[in-house]
């Protein structure tokens, strides 16, 4: 049997998590230093940050609406340009996306896809283990041994030639690591997860023609982009990379930063390679930041589409204002996934999914995202055709007029009682699946991840908050929803067999998805709750 590493812990840092086989690789005392030094320089500021988040929500809720700032319209009036890109960051025209378990990370580089976007945020559970092991497969890539042979099956899975190049999404500024504490608080997830790639990967990344890249989540002003620069810097000076060196992508998946994407562009100009319509955040978002407003409830999911109302405004507006800066513009996830056994399914799943790559090339993306590897030529043969050239920075929309009320359109449709089930299931077993520390999760034919879960949520919030009337005349109210959980429990029991139902963590996942769509306020992110429920 194998023994368990000790770790040789720096001056003020503990761990509270489980030290399994070869935690010691990447939970050095130099890069605990690394991280522990990056907490005592910039928690504070990131604590002040979240802060003004809640001084804000506070605003909104009274009835303010985001607005661009007055403060910083020199700005968006300045004439000024992003610093070069990395060539191998020229051509992104298809990213695929997933959390950082092993076989994931080798199928995704091997996928075909331009870029992978390995995921420590939405499409992973913050399991402890989940979090350590990630950066251990991710050090392996650079190492170049992440070829491994699955024991379940026997399968081996090799790296491929030209394989995706590689950029990382750490936690939002919101979530903590509740396992890593630095001078007995508890440490930034974001900081944790961006300084051990960075301090055991940078140079290796370089060496092989690359570079340290990053999507940064969840930004709602370009204070937190300031924050982020500073951290760049940072590391850069403490590693001895050159100024610059760390390139990052914004995602643009929050209401406020849609009002301040040339302020973000801007701060981090230094280290800036694009903007990405987080569309499935972006819509959580527009619910929760205008939750308490009635003015802004929403229809039912599938019908906030991305040709219409706030969000045709939000992509066509960061498509003109990255290519204006002279920073890429990438579209945002394709969420479907194959149909087994269904043709015809599967077909108009494909046919979806082109459509709405067929969009984002036409409007001027520089590439897009896909959940699935089917999905890789799906999307690359849209690019190819409607973008021979490596990207569309060219193509800078000057016909685009987006303005405040633009970005706040309602999408028109209907309210079904159909929908409101729907959200009951999808949220309360993406809930259970992350409970089992899965954080991408097939259902229904779309990979969900927690902005999908959010968005289910959310919605039931506002619309028992406000009884919306349903098609039909049913008021959606708490008695509404606790009389229909339990039949959409039977029916999620039905189709996943009862055997596999009972061995999952439902009756957690059922009381706090009930607590949280019941609760008088509105909680932030479901996952800040459920975090205390993992190992």
């Amino acid at each position: 049997m194998t023994a368990q590493p000790t770790l040789d812990l720096p001056a003020g840092v503990t761990i509270t998590g489980a030290v399994q086989p070869r935690f010691d690789e990447v939970l050095t005392r130099d890069a605990l230093a690394f991280v522990a030094d990056l907490h005592r320089r910039f928690n504070e500021t990131r604590k002040r940050l979240l802060a003004l988040r809640a001084e804000r929500q506070k605003r909104f809720d009274a009835g303010e609406t985001p607005d661009f700032l007055a403060e910083t319209r020199h700005i968006r009036e300045g004439d000024w340009t992003v610093a070069p890109i990395p060539a191998d960051l020229q051509d992104r025209r298809v990213e695929i996306t997933g959390p950082v378990d092993r076989k994931m990370i080798v199928n995704a580089l091997n996928s075909g896809a331009k870029v992978f976007m390995a995921d420590f945020e939405d499409a992973s559970s913050p399991v402890w283990a989940n979090m350590v092991e990630g950066q251990i497969n991710l050090k392996d890539r650079w190492a170049n041994r992440i070829d491994f042979t699955d024991p379940n099956n026997g399968k081996d899975y090799n790296l491929k030639d030209k394989p995706a190049v590689l950029i990382i999404r750490p936690r939002g500024w919101h979530l903590p690591e509740r396992h890593i504490e630095i001078d007995g608080e508890i440490a930034s997830g974001s900081l944790v997860d961006f300084g051990l790639y960075v301090f055991h990967n940078a140079k290796a990344a370089l060496a092989q023609g690359s570079g340290p890249y990053f999507y940064l989540p969840k930004l709602e002003s370009h204070l937190e982009a300031r924050l982020w620069n500073d951290v760049f810097l940072a590391a850069q000076n403490a590693l001895g990379l050159k100024p610059g060196t760390i390139k990052a992508t914004v995602l643009i998946e929050t209401l406020p930063a849609a009002f301040e994407m040339d302020e973000i562009l801007y701060e981090l100009r230094e280290h800036m390679a694009g903007l990405n319509c987080g569309r499935w955040d972006y819509i959580f978002s527009f619910i929760k930041k205008l939750a308490r407003n009635p003015a802004y409830v929403l229809p039912d999911r599938s019908q906030v589409v991305m040709t219409k109302a706030f969000l045709n405004a939000y992509s066509l507006l960061l498509i003109k204002t990255c290519h204006r800066r002279g920073a890429f513009a990438m579209g945002g996830m394709a969420a479907q996934i194959p149909v087994k056994n269904n043709p015809e399914a599967n077909a108009a799943a494909f046919a979806k999914v082109k459509a709405d790559k067929e969009r984002e090339a036409g409007n001027g993306h520089d590439g897009t995202w896909v959940a699935h590897p089917d999905l890789v030529p799906v999307a690359m043969e849209v690019f190819d055709r409607l973008m021979p050239q490596a990207n569309q920075l060219d193509k800078k929309r000057e016909d685009v007029n987006v303005t405040a009320k633009d970005l706040l359109e309602v999408h028109q449709g209907t309210r079904t009682e159909d929908g409101f089930r729907e959200n009951i299931r999808v949220g309360v077993q993406y809930l259970e699946a992350w409970l089992r520390g899965r954080g991408a999760v097939p259902i229904y034919n779309m990979m969900e991840d927690a902005a999908t879960a959010e968005i289910s949520r959310a919605q039931i919030w506002q619309f028992v908050q406000y009884g919306v009337e349903l098609e039909g005349g049913i008021k959606a109210d708490a008695a509404l929803f606790k009389r229909c959980l339990p039949e959409e429990m039977e029916r999620v029991k039905t189709e996943l067999g009862a055997e596999a139902y009972a061995k999952g963590r439902f009756p957690e996942a059922i009381a706090l998805f009930e607590q949280l769509s019941l609760a008088p306020s509105f909680e932030d992110f479901l996952t800040v709750p459920a975090y205390a429920k993992l190992g």
